[in-house]
């Protein structure tokens, strides 16, 4: 084989690594277990600062709307508030193929790409072609301001 075209084959086969690396399973089965969950602590009885987490500043608790969500784009988040004072967050990158989630809407949150749906409640997949929940993400909550980490 002569070496342009073994060239060629390493690179299509480095491509289609990366392809599947990045769309494979993490080895989970697909389904969520909500008691895992890392929901936002309301910070009411532990004294600490708003600052003590050291997280990055996402929201004020009045902007992310109950029944609803806020897209986090730039931190690659998102942030739910399935009922009035219940604060949850997960990753905005679809387990589908690495898109990220665009919208909240109607208790689902939404990726453009192919049409997977999540709950805004867990993140377990109500709508394919996703077959793995969002992953959460750790934020906090005191004073009125959502903090990642």
């Amino acid at each position: 084989m002569n070496a342009r075209r073994r060239t060629v084959l390493a690179a299509g086969a480095a491509g289609a690594t990366a392809l599947a690396t990045g769309c494979g399973s993490s080895g989970g089965d697909g389904g969520g277990d909500a008691s895992s969950t890392p929901t936002a602590s309301d910070g009411a009885t532990d004294g600490a600062s708003p600052d003590a987490s050291g997280g990055a500043e996402l929201a004020r608790t009045a902007d992310i709307p109950v029944g609803g969500g806020t897209v986090f784009k730039e931190q690659k988040v998102v942030v739910t508030q399935p009922e009035e004072g219940d604060f949850k967050a997960f990753s905005a990158v679809c387990t589908h193929a690495s898109c990220l989630v665009s919208t909240v809407s109607d208790g689902t949150i939404d990726c453009p790409c192919h049409g997977s749906k999540y709950s805004i409640t867990d993140a377990a997949v109500e709508a394919g072609p996703a077959t793995r929940p969002l992953p959460a993400e750790r934020i906090t909550v005191s004073g009125g301001v959502i903090r990642l980490g």
